[in-house]
């Protein structure tokens, strides 16, 4: 089929969307020819492919729970079986894959074709990060104009993969909780009652629904200490939180789920593991200090219930790494990943009108992390002329 998508054949117009498919199938028979010096078996499909794998355990169990907490607010659950509650959630979040991709893909194969340029894969990740950092009752069309905001003005205007200056995936949930609030905070949007493709039919919420959060609990907690409870009133172990069963954004629940998918890139060596490690440091260590100082309730939460919390593991994981926009300077790493963690729980525990803090952690650092290694090079450099400044003194005293 090469060559009808080739220069001179009836197709050649649409040789980027050719070339896109075959590069996704097939591994490509060209290589760099100029600028490129060193080599290895790893490009760019076959990185994104890993991440997308690693992030694999935090989509089903946010299928899953979307399906627990479905039943769970009409008061279903108990008939339930696993393969019930697992399929409802797979409905459910399918549609916004599919969106996801849909408007994201389509753009980046226009732009493509408009510029006469290979289509990049690096939307083959952000595709599958929006859905999973969204709540569950983003009405799908917020979700289409969301996504094509972010892939136009945050990456293609920039030139494309690898240019952009902010996350893609975290701007497209800033541009929905900017404009539509409604739809991004609250207890409403956490947790849907409705059917999903004729299953799971409409019934009334049990008694004491309520589908806050244990961001928006401890938030809103007063009194002495926070109860965590779930969406019907139920107690709420740290256990709960780190397997994941409470609501929240689809893919952001499970710390266990979201600590497999780091284990996975640490070992590929997709994803720093210090940016990893340093954005844990930088948060577990602003909450132990927040403790010793408490002044509310939200202060007083312990660092191990923090990190379940929201969307602060999932950030450190699959955000904070992101090769474009962190730091990339091995010193810059760990300056970057703990200004995240600290920012982070900054931002949450001081500002009981927006109790999550990592997303605007992470773009606030995106900004700086070009910064940071810049000093951090120029601080080498310094060093290095010193040394050698030291050097040619104390050999010419010698002399």
């Amino acid at each position: 089929m090469r060559p009808t998508f080739s220069e001179g054949g009836k197709l050649s117009k649409l040789h980027s969307v050719f070339e896109g498919f075959e590069a996704f199938l097939f591994v490509p028979d060209t290589t760099s020819h100029s600028g490129v010096h060193i080599h290895d078996s790893i490009d760019s499909k076959r990185t994104m492919s890993w991440v997308i794998l690693a992030m694999v355990p935090a989509l089903l169990f946010g299928m899953y729970n979307t399906g627990y907490q479905h039943f769970l607010a009409i008061g279903g659950l108990v008939d339930k079986g696993f393969w019930e509650i697992f399929g409802w959630g797979a409905l459910a979040v399918l549609p916004y894959i599919v969106v996801s991709y849909g408007v994201g893909l389509g753009i980046e194969f226009i732009s493509a074709q408009i510029k006469k340029e290979e289509i990049q894969e690096g939307f083959l990740v952000t595709g599958l990060l929006i859905p999973l950092i969204l709540p569950i009752g983003v009405p799908l069309w917020m979700v289409a104009v969301a996504t094509a905001f972010s892939v136009v003005f945050v990456k293609e205007i920039f030139g494309g993969t690898g240019y952009n200056i902010f996350n893609v995936a975290l701007m497209t949930r800033a541009f929905l909780f900017f404009a539509y609030p409604a739809k991004m905070s609250g207890t409403s949007v956490w947790v849907t009652t409705r059917g999903s493709f004729g299953f799971g039919a409409v019934l009334p919420v049990v008694d004491g629904f309520s589908g806050a959060t244990p961001l928006g609990q401890a938030a809103s907690a007063v009194g002495d200490s926070v109860h965590f409870t779930n969406i019907v009133g139920q107690p709420l172990t740290w256990w709960d939180m780190f397997l994941g069963f409470e609501p929240g954004s689809i893919g952001e629940t499970s710390t266990l789920a979201i600590l497999i998918g780091a284990i996975f890139l640490i070992v590929t060596g997709i994803a720093s593991w210090k940016i990893i490690t340093a954005v844990f440091a930088g948060g577990i260590g602003s909450i132990l200090l927040f403790n010793a100082l408490a002044v509310n309730i939200y202060m007083a939460v312990p660092f191990w219930e923090q990190i379940c919390m929201g969307g602060f593991a999932f950030g450190a994981v699959f955000m904070a790494t992101d090769p474009v926009t962190a730091s990339r300077t091995e010193t810059g790493k760990w300056i970057y990943g703990i200004l995240i963690g600290v920012l982070a729980m900054i931002i949450r525990v001081l500002n009981p009108a927006y109790p999550e803090g990592m997303m605007l952690a992470i773009l606030l650092m995106n900004i700086f992390a070009k910064l940071i290694d810049y000093y951090v090079v120029q601080g080498n450099i310094d060093k290095r002329l010193k040394r050698s400044a030291a050097a040619a003194k104390k050999g010419g005293n010698h002399e």
